[in-house]
């Protein structure tokens, strides 16, 4: 593994981190989960599976640390874990387009939907859910799908012309 690489993990990461931290909770301590943006363009950076573990693994841990939905941490855990490969995946169905905004805007749009889904299951079966299912991905998980598509399209361009210039990423 190498250490700009790593570095540039944690700086997403930290990013990732305050994001998700201050945007306030808007449906039964639910949030749109800024972190995953974070998740899905280290993973489009750095496309290796030691990297997609770590970011999985750190993203659920600092997601479970400042995560407003009551008893959330088990299942924040679960599902970055989860997800981070699910989407790995995705992406290397989709390595032809991998450079694309259009296939980041719409690798993520399917990774929060796969995010909210396993997260809303596992949280139904650990903790229970403080409403209805289909309320809170409706309420909760569809407009994030929208905001982090939306977040991508804007950061992705952005930090692909930054790492390339620091000769940090290959070009995809």
């Amino acid at each position: 593994m190498n250490t700009k690489n790593l570095v540039a993990l944690a700086l997403l990461m930290g990013m990732g981190v305050v994001l998700h931290a201050v945007v306030p909770p808007f449906v039964l301590g639910m949030k749109p989960d800024m972190m995953l943006t974070m998740m899905f363009l280290g993973i489009i950076l750095f496309p290796e599976k030691k990297n997609v573990l770590l970011v999985g693994l750190v993203t659920g841990i600092l997601s479970a640390m400042t995560t407003g939905f009551p008893g959330g941490q088990i299942p924040n855990i679960i599902d970055k874990l989860l997800t981070a490969f699910i989407f790995f995946g995705l992406l290397m169905v989709f390595k032809k387009y991998r450079g694309s905004v259009v296939n980041a805007a719409v690798l993520t749009s399917v990774g929060t939907l796969v995010s909210g889904t396993i997260f809303l299951t596992s949280a139904y079966f650990i903790v229970g859910l403080p409403g209805a299912f289909v309320g809170m991905f409706s309420l909760a998980v569809l407009p994030a799908i929208a905001f982090n598509a939306v977040f991508m399209v804007i950061l992705f361009p952005v930090a692909l012309t930054i790492l390339r210039r620091t000769n940090l990423v290959a070009t995809p």
